[in-house]
């Protein structure tokens, strides 16, 4: 047989052929005089073997540790390894497919994903909350509530399990009270409007009451951290939130730190 025709016989390309004399996977048969390869009955039992091996889902070097055991030991380790390879790949695909359709329903209910996703269920909620809250306002939506977004599923896609649950409840006492997310945006577009201000404008101390205002008591007494404003200005994720704002906007946030603070003391 020529190449073509044992290729043709096991089902494979003769491309392949010729990679598995290559690698020396397949011995390379005797040539006639005229230089072409001459295959027979042996040539084509082992490349049907070859063929069956890949199929199974073997690397090309699991194939080769299997073709040099005579005695089939090896074939049976390696399948062995396999099925539990396969195994694990499956509970992957598995945990993907549930992760996929929290997204579809996510997407369903909120009328899309957003921009910042994948997010969990209850940060697509505070999210599809905004979206509706924006689109009730005049005009684009504030800056500063796309950075929040940003900043929020940065936080979450980064933390333990525990910190993205206290996020979750966080964000749930935040939004909890009628009107919460129409005064949020008011502080936004207020945080926007500082964008070329300097830091002593007189609308840093408003901008930074009406921030203090949009905190519940609650949640006021969780983010009253002693030292909290020395730590940003250190370094670390504060620090570089902090350098996202303008020296206005950086004001009137640590002015309503401070007033959170003094509150919830």
């Amino acid at each position: 047989m020529r190449i073509g025709e044992l290729a043709a016989l096991v089902g494979v390309s003769t491309r392949a052929v010729r990679h598995y004399h290559h690698l020396g996977l397949l011995p390379e048969p005797a040539r006639r005089a005229n230089g072409y390869r001459e295959y027979g009955l042996p040539d084509a039992v082992a490349l049907a073997r070859l063929r069956r091996l890949a199929e199974l889902g073997l690397g090309l070097d699991e194939v080769r540790d299997v073709l040099a055991d005579d005695s089939g030991r090896e074939l049976a380790e390696v399948l062995a390894e396999l099925d539990a390879d396969l195994a694990r790949q499956e509970e992957e695909i598995r945990s993907r497919r549930v992760r996929l359709a929290a997204l579809r329903r996510q997407a369903e209910e909120h009328g899309g994903l957003p921009a910042e996703g994948p997010v969990s269920d209850e940060l697509a909620a505070v999210f599809g909350e905004m979206a509706r809250t924006s689109a009730a306002r005049p005009g684009p939506e504030p800056v500063m509530a796309a950075r929040e977004r940003e900043v929020l599923a940065l936080l979450e896609s980064t933390g333990q399990e525990a910190g993205r649950r206290r996020l979750a409840d966080l964000l749930g006492q935040l939004t909890a009270e009628p009107g919460a997310m129409e005064r949020m945006y008011e502080v936004y577009g207020l945080l926007d409007a500082l964008a070329e201000a300097a830091p002593d404008d007189p609308r840093v101390a408003r901008t930074a009451q009406a921030l203090a205002d949009c905190v519940p008591d609650a949640v006021a007494a969780e983010l009253a951290v002693p030292g909290r404003e020395a730590a940003a200005a250190e370094g670390g994720f504060l620090a570089a939130v902090h350098a996202q704002f303008t020296p206005a906007q950086a004001a009137a946030v640590r002015e309503a730190i401070q007033l959170i603070t003094e509150r919830a003391g």
